[in-house]
């Protein structure tokens, strides 16, 4: 019986490793697009002061303004792309914790379980280790008085 608990435990830490390797990497996943964004974020305002100074000292024709203006749109439109992709990063990791903390319990609930049938063959044990020996003890008392009831 002990065997196959152990067997069991064995395969829930297996199955909460494999958790924390999921929930490790989907932080990762979600560090990554965090420090992306961030990177993306400092850009569009480096872009944007170098471009601001251009303009106050020497102004721009039409067509250098409205080429400006595409790009910075662009940036705009991938730093929300990239606050969509920390969005799914962070429901991703959401679940790869809920999915590590249900594999963390399992593994807790067997440990608590070999514990407890340790916990019973060691009361068991005790039980028969006193039956044995109050057994001996009534046998030996039983041989006494015998010996004590044939002697004058």
């Amino acid at each position: 019986m002990m065997d196959t608990l152990a067997t069991l435990l064995e395969q829930a830490e297996a199955q909460r490793n494999a958790a924390l390797a999921a929930f490790n990497q989907a932080r990762s996943r979600r560090d990554g697009a965090r420090e992306q964004a961030s990177e993306l974020a400092i850009y569009r305002n480096d872009y944007q002061q170098r471009w601001n100074r251009q303009f106050q000292s020497q102004g721009a024709a039409l067509d250098i303004l409205r080429c400006y203006q595409q790009f910075a749109e662009r940036l705009e439109l991938a730093l929300a792309q990239q606050a969509h992709a920390i969005e799914i990063c962070e429901q991703t990791l959401a679940r790869a914790n809920d999915t590590l903390a249900a594999h963390e319990l399992r593994v807790a609930s067997v440990r608590k379980l070999i514990e407890r049938r340790q916990e019973e063959a060691r009361r068991g044990a005790e039980r028969r280790e006193q039956r044995a020996s109050d057994e001996m003890a009534q046998r030996m008392a039983t041989r006494r008085m015998t010996i004590e009831g044939l002697q004058p």
